[in-house]
């Protein structure tokens, strides 16, 4: 198996699409269904943006600096998703705002991963070349390994995002 950590990235990118993919051709009531979609949704971009922001993101910054506003803005890609995360992590899925408010962060993430591959990944492989991609696909493979499956919650955060969900 290839530690390209583009490749990484992509194959993560198409396993997450999938899940949207699905989650969109459920039926409108199915609630259950839904729920584990959106939970397997969290799972998946709660441990890509791990190896992203952990890994990834700070290598680019080291080592190709003239990409440094494109590492800001994937910085606060996530943020917003994190956000939408963490507000679903306290819904139920028959809630009237659940299956939009998936909807927004499909939306969203798609945007960020069309940017990445589309614009981004090519500068990052053109700038660093086979082997750095490889040693940092290495260690975004061991990050995988310890990264939450679930977002962390402070309970300042939870309080805020619960009042905006009652």
């Amino acid at each position: 198996m290839s530690t390209d950590a583009i490749v990484l990235l992509k194959k993560d990118h198409q396993e997450i699409r999938r899940v949207f993919t699905a989650f969109e051709k459920a039926g409108e009531k199915a609630y259950v269904e839904k729920g584990k979609l959106v939970d397997r949704i969290i799972e998946l971009l709660t441990v890509h943006t791990y190896i992203e922001n952990e890994v990834m993101y700070p290598r680019i910054r080291e080592l190709l600096p003239e990409l440094e506003d494109d590492v800001l803005e994937s910085y606060e890609e996530h943020h917003v998703a994190d956000v939408l995360v963490m507000e679903l992590v306290g819904m139920k899925p028959d809630h009237e705002r659940f299956a939009p408010k998936t909807a927004v962060l499909i939306e969203n993430v798609r945007h960020h991963m069309d940017e990445e591959e589309d614009e981004w990944f090519p500068q990052v492989r053109e700038g660093l070349g086979r082997k750095a991609l490889q040693e940092i696909g290495a260690a975004m493979e061991a990050a995988r390994k310890k990264a939450p499956r679930k977002p962390s919650q402070p309970s300042a955060l939870k309080k805020t995002i619960d009042a905006v969900i009652a």
